[in-house]
């Protein structure tokens, strides 16, 4: 660190395994950091197991020169068939034995960095083994939660449910669940993990990891208070865990990349310029997400419903999944999808004056925030959630893996933004149920309240963001906490030295 650095308070963030989805938006929050005046850097690790996001960090490092991104030097990978007997694991329980095996070289970084301007580590909720780390060193540490705080505020109840159990919770269906601050979930709709029974190693490991992310010293999320009221309350009401008191929580959000995020240095993409000439609100866009694809049947049945409704759309497809039912699990390379081969035939042609196909990617928050855009088919992710949010786009969801099932249930009961395809759960949702719910938004008055609802969120976003907002009086608050937090661990001989001003 160059003495300029020095100088500034700093901070470490670490996404840990480097997934897209975490990493996004931290650089988001790596941004906030430097605009208030402090020295970030972001740790990454390197592995191909999950994929590697280092590019995407070093192109926000390189417009925003204060932030410094640091890869540590690569362990072993313990692999994914070195569990007992030669079975194959898990990839949580893979990525948490791979995050362990770098907290040596994390630590070494961290002790490199002078302890007079490393005010705090922030870690991804995955990072639970870093907390250790930060103890060793005697650095504060933070969680930063990348999806909800409504599936925080259930998350962080589960352990308790599962104490005591002798089955698993999947033998209750879709048997609606009450948590604290968030309406009625179907059993169904927790993370698989969770699911299973209470000894089984993922789930005893999912429920540690949810225990140890809400033993920092706070929790930094990626929301707005306005959007999850019912659900902050909750984190701060001492009902959430019996006879524990969870850390302070920071909605800080919606971190969210910006259009220009999206394209980097290259050229427009052309699926703006076919936008550029549709008529305002007109167009349904569906994405699924880095990780999303679906199976051949399932995209002819999409096709066909789109064809069906009548309406313009935009449509991301991505090559079909080779039949491996672990959505986290690293793909190989994927070719580009063969359009012809996957659609129906005669559909582009049919369709070629009032829908485009793109394949595999498309700049997904310009086509969100482009006055032709009406509608947003996802995936639930919480980054893309909030990405449709900020730009005031209604959504229909389609949950895939993870906690998405859980977003749905918040988009479509609390937060008012979006409304369910039906058939995610059995894994197929058939074509009269894509061309009914696309009409549905488009056309009928249900529609148009819920454009409108989404649009009051959109405002609610941005005053969250403003001067004297909710999520800007949070960050505010947490650095003051921070750096109070620091002023007293440092010997007054040692805080002489420092700067205590919060800058």
């Amino acid at each position: 660190m160059d003495e300029k650095k020095a100088m500034k308070p700093a901070i470490v963030l670490y996404p840990g395994a480097g997934w897209v989805g975490h990493v996004l938006p931290m650089t988001e929050l790596a941004k906030a950091f430097v605009n208030h005046g402090y020295h970030v850097t972001m740790v990454l690790i390197q592995s191909s197991d999950f994929g590697d996001a280092s590019d995407v960090v070093r192109r926000v490092a390189a417009s925003n020169p204060s932030i410094s991104v640091r890869v540590l030097s690569p362990v072993p990978s313990p692999g994914f068939s070195s569990s007992a007997a030669g079975k194959t694991i898990n990839p949580l329980l893979h990525m948490l034995q791979l995050l362990r095996r770098y907290n040596r070289e994390l630590e070494r970084f961290l002790r490199s960095i002078p302890r007079q301007s490393l005010r705090c580590l922030v870690v991804d909720m995955f990072c639970v083994d870093a907390i250790d780390v930060a103890a060793r060193v005697g650095v504060p540490a933070y969680t930063f939660f990348a999806s909800c705080a409504s599936a925080l505020a259930v998350l962080t109840q589960v352990p308790a449910l599962l104490a005591g159990r002798q089955t698993g919770l999947k033998e209750l269906g879709d048997a609606p669940l009450e948590f604290l601050g968030v309406p009625l979930v179907p059993a169904s709709h927790l993370i698989r993990g969770l699911l299973e029974h209470p000894d089984d190693e993922r789930c005893r490991a999912m429920a540690d990891v949810w225990t140890r992310c809400t033993s920092t010293r706070g929790l930094l999320v990626n929301t707005f208070e306005s959007l999850e009221s019912r659900a902050a309350r909750a984190l701060r009401d001492p009902r959430c865990v019996p006879g524990r008191v969870l850390p302070p929580i920071y909605c800080v959000g919606p971190l969210v990349r910006d259009g220009a995020m999206g394209q980097g240095n290259a050229e427009r993409h052309e699926c703006l310029a076919w936008l550029d000439v549709q008529p305002e609100c007109s167009v349904v866009f569906l994405s699924f997400g880095s990780k999303g694809s679906h199976p051949v049947e399932q995209l002819k049945e999409i096709a066909d419903g789109l064809d069906k409704s009548g309406h313009r759309f935009l449509w991301v497809v991505r090559t079909p999944p080779a039949g491996s039912d672990e959505p986290n699990r690293p793909s190989e390379q994927r070719h580009e999808p063969d359009l012809d081969a996957l659609l129906p035939y005669g559909f582009l042609q049919r369709t070629m004056n009032r829908g485009f196909v793109v394949k595999s990617w498309a700049p997904q928050v310009c086509v969100l925030h482009h006055p032709a855009t009406g509608a947003f088919v996802t995936h639930c992710g919480w980054n893309s959630t909030l990405e449709s949010i900020t730009a005031g786009v209604p959504m229909l969801c389609w949950p895939l893996h993870a906690e998405q099932k859980m977003n749905k249930v918040f988009m479509t009961e609390d937060m008012g933004v979006a409304v369910e395809m039906e058939g995610y759960m059995t894994g197929f949702v058939s074509a009269e149920e894509v061309e009914a719910k696309v009409r549905l938004v488009m056309e009928s008055e249900e529609g148009r309240e819920l454009r409108a609802r989404a649009v009051a969120r959109r405002k609610e976003a941005r005053a969250a963001l403003d001067d004297g907002g909710s999520s800007q009086a949070a960050f505010v608050r947490f650095l003051s906490d921070v750096e109070n937090l620091f002023q007293g661990s440092l010997p007054s001989d040692e805080f002489c030295k420092c700067s205590s001003r919060l800058c």
